[in-house]
């Protein structure tokens, strides 16, 4: 098993684009699109003794893939996988210009779900509706409710399964908490002002809160979402259509501008890693981030702050009193419309996303992965791998979280949101103005 990993640099230069998702497309044009790969018979034999499956996955689950699954596949099937990790900001634009482009490397795609719509736009997918049909041993019921549509369905066909269950809570650091005679804050109002307070008190040594500013959907874009759903707000209507100039969408956003200067310096810089390490290094009290930080918390090797974290939900805001988290940016594994592998591709996700391999993965810190199955998430040894959060974590999957868009057009829409948001944050415009721009972007690009 070997692994790849391709930059950003790399990957813009192997591509000769200069803007990512949003230059694909005079290459999406000359291919032409056709919405949606062949599908996938219910039927299909899949014989992987032997076979070398290659993989693109997001580079956070690096771990998942080369630590825990590559080996146990080899065991179990004599197959062998070979894993390139691709940075989450270039995720969806390679994986269409792996198809479209016409290298097909690759035969499982590690996909975000909202960038589901725009790889069946591009006919980057196998359609694996009739495949799951066939499976009798899948056991699709098991997948938690909360995610097996949102991340697998488009257009009433489904073209992968739930792999990492992503949602974000919030992770206070108790010694800081105690030492300014603080609680976890259950609003957002509370949140900024204990920001505002262990900053001001700190003296430079720590700071009131983590914000995770990168300007990308990932990162900013579920810093922002995150303040929206506590403020019972929603990026689209039931219809479809955006709502980003709702209350709810100002008050998210002015909360994000006014928490930035009593963050660790500088929010805008502050990624997925940066995040991560401050807040195990004891630099900020708090962040709203995935739930697989419990592991890594505990994790004396990687941890500063073993045995002195909480958890709780994310705040509410506003009307809101009931809290809410979203589905941050979560994953599925789909087949590649390009592999000459389609039926043992086909096999590997269904057993990477079974209940076995997904207790493993989501019980061991660094692997990124969280809970796909209600199996999993309420099994007694995921509640001894994460005795603090396990109670949080379960209520926010077997909720109702809020939902990201999924259609062609999601990927440009949310980096348009973010690059508005950006500028808001640097002071450049209000939050008024930036998600009025927003709303302009979305309006268009969603009435095409």
């Amino acid at each position: 098993m070997s692994v790849t990993s391709l930059s950003r640099r790399q990957l813009l230069r192997a591509a000769g684009l200069a803007g990512g998702f949003a230059a694909l497309g005079p290459v999406l044009a000359a291919c032409g699109g056709e919405g949606g790969g062949e599908a996938l018979a219910a039927d299909a034999a899949a014989e992987p003794k032997g076979v070398t499956l290659r993989l693109m996955v997001n580079q956070p689950h690096v771990t998942a893939f080369t630590k825990i699954l590559a080996d146990r596949w080899a065991t179990e099937t004599g197959g062998k996988i070979e894993v390139t990790a691709v940075p989450y900001d270039q995720l969806t634009s390679k994986q269409i210009l792996d198809v479209q482009g016409g290298a097909g490397e690759f035969d499982v795609f590690d996909y975000f779900y909202f960038g589901l719509g725009a790889l069946v736009d591009a006919g980057a997918l196998v359609d694996l509706t009739d495949w799951i049909g066939g499976q009798s041993d899948l056991d699709t019921a098991d997948f938690l409710p909360s995610i097996y549509d949102p991340y697998t369905l488009y257009e009433g066909r489904r073209y992968g399964l739930p792999y990492d269950g992503d949602l974000h809570i919030l992770f206070y650091n108790r010694e800081i908490f105690d030492r300014h005679g603080l609680q976890p804050p259950a609003t957002w109002d509370e949140y900024d002002a204990a920001a505002k307070k262990i900053t001001q008190e700190g003296g430079g040594k720590y700071y009131g809160a983590i914000v995770q500013g990168q300007q990308v959907p990932m990162i900013l874009g579920c810093s922002f979402i995150n303040r929206l759903a506590g403020y019972g707000g929603t990026l689209v209507d039931a219809g479809g259509a955006p709502t980003l100039t709702s209350d709810a969408a100002l008050a998210a956003a002015e909360h994000l501008i006014a928490v930035s200067p009593h963050a660790l310096p500088t929010p805008l810089q502050i990624g997925f890693d940066q995040a991560n390490t401050a807040f195990l290094s004891g630099q900020g009290a708090m962040i709203d981030t995935w739930t697989d930080m419990s592991l890594r918390a505990d994790d004396p090797s990687v941890s500063k702050i073993s045995g002195k974290w909480g958890v709780v939900s994310l705040p509410v805001g506003g009307s809101n009193t009931t809290p809410r988290t979203a589905l941050d940016a979560g994953f599925g594994l789909g087949v590649s419309s390009a592999s000459r592998h389609k039926a043992e591709a086909a096999a590997f996700v269904k057993w990477a996303t079974a209940a076995k391999q997904n207790l493993s993965q989501a019980s061991t810190a660094g692997a990124g992965i969280d809970p796909n199955r209600k199996s999993v998430l309420h099994s007694g040894e995921y509640a001894k791998a994460t005795p603090t959060a396990s109670s949080v974590i379960r209520q926010n999957l077997d909720g109702s979280p809020l939902v990201w868009p999924k259609a062609p057009s999601a990927p440009k829409i949310l980096q348009d949101l973010v690059d508005q948001l950006a500028l808001a944050v640097q002071g450049q415009q209000d939050a008024k103005t930036a998600l009025r721009r927003a709303q302009e972007s979305w309006e268009r690009e969603l009435s095409r």
